[in-house]
């Protein structure tokens, strides 16, 4: 499901497309491990998650058993999540994308993919990843549970002891059933797209998708009202995740065919190594740019964003130079690539704009303004994507 623009996973969380080039760690997160090459985080608020499930059954007087018992049963659970995502990011590689990573929240996960699958049934096998490992993982502990002579009925279940393989059973049908809801963009919801788009516009399939993802999610926060005050967080990031996702296809749409060439920017200004803070900051109070290429002997050697330089300032004083602040790995666009692919890279940028060359040359910069400009003009004009 979808919390943010382009993005998968369990519960409410998603697969995001990020840059190749950028390996910058989740905020607020520690990494876990590594399975089938894919980096595992955990999100700090998890452990708040851990933390009150412990406290809720010390403070019911249950003792400090039950409390270590429902802590490992959240862990396992969070563990069957992980397995959920690596169904979707496994599948997703098969057809040659790539999982940056999967990160752990106390409402799900999230499977951060390169790029969302374009094509109707690589999207529809991608979707459908998440739900048949929980489908598979029920089978196993079904048949486990029926050797250990469990009763395998949902009324056998207790919130407190119990069989739990059992448990964990139920749990897995429970996830697979929830995360096949026709709630876009759930697994079900892309599901439902995917099997649209295989007979109209991939824009109007999202269109419906979206629409229905944000009647569910309403009937979600309804429900949750008079019910688990959790259903309404959880509508709201599928309204949210629903009403971003369809206003990304769509400016996709738009996009579709533009060359990046014709969006960015080509009145920049270029610092050089050796130029002094002081001279940057110069140039930010008297102009627009807040990022600046740097260019040593007509090659890019490296990027100086605001930050860079208001942190240099505070630490070296105006003549430190910019070399010992700019960052020296950094994202690219070339002049003929499409902006619809340029697009995740740009979001996931450590800087606000990306250098543009042309055969090695820098020609220009690439912000998202530049974007949303081309955008309004040409919706404004009606005019045909550039070819």
């Amino acid at each position: 499901m979808a919390t943010r623009p382009m993005t998968w996973g369990s519960d409410v969380g998603a697969a995001l497309p990020t840059a190749a080039s950028e390996q910058r760690a989740p905020r607020w997160s520690w990494r876990a491990g590594r399975i089938a090459g894919i980096k595992i985080y955990v999100h700090a608020t998890f452990l708040v998650l851990l933390a009150w499930i412990g406290a809720s059954h010390l403070l019911q007087g249950e003792g400090a058993v039950a409390a270590l018992a429902g802590v490992a049963l959240v862990t396992a659970i969070f563990a069957i999540v992980v397995l959920h995502e690596l169904g979707h990011a496994l599948v997703a590689r098969r057809f040659g994308i790539r999982t940056r990573d999967i990160i752990l929240l106390p409402i799900g996960g999230v499977a951060r993919l390169e790029r969302m699958p374009e094509r109707p049934r690589e999207e529809l096998l991608v979707a459908l990843a998440g739900p048949a490992v929980n489908v598979a993982l029920a089978g196993v502990l079904f048949g486990a549970s029926a050797l250990a002579h469990h009763e395998l009925s949902p009324a056998a279940l207790h919130l407190v002891g119990g069989p739990l393989l059992l448990k964990l059973a139920w749990i897995n049908v429970s996830l697979a059933a929830f995360n096949l809801l026709p709630a876009f963009p759930m697994d079900g919801g892309r599901v439902l797209r995917a099997a649209l788009a295989m007979r109209m516009d991939r824009v109007k399939a999202t269109a419906i998708a979206g629409g229905l993802g944000q009647a569910m999610a309403l009937a979600f926060g309804l429900l949750g009202l008079w019910t688990n005050p959790m259903l309404v967080f959880i509508a709201l990031f599928v309204w949210i995740g629903a009403q971003e996702e369809t206003m990304l296809v769509q400016t996709v749409s738009m996009l579709h065919g533009v060359a990046v060439g014709h969006a960015m920017l080509r009145d920049f200004r270029v610092l050089s190594p050796w130029d002094t803070i002081g001279d940057a900051c110069a140039h930010m109070l008297t102009g627009f740019q807040a990022d600046f290429p740097v260019v040593e002997d007509g090659h890019l050697v490296g990027v100086l964003t605001r930050e860079d330089a208001i942190r240099a300032l505070t630490e070296r004083g105006r003549e430190g130079d910019v070399s010992h602040a700019m960052h020296r790995e950094f994202a690219v666009a070339d002049a003929h690539e499409p902006l619809d692919a340029v697009m995740p890279r740009l979001a996931e940028a450590t800087c606000h704009a990306l250098p543009v060359l042309e055969r090695g040359r820098l020609v220009g910069m690439l912000r998202l303004e530049n974007i949303g400009n081309l955008i309004a003009t040409r919706a404004a004009l009606g005019a045909e994507p550039a070819r």
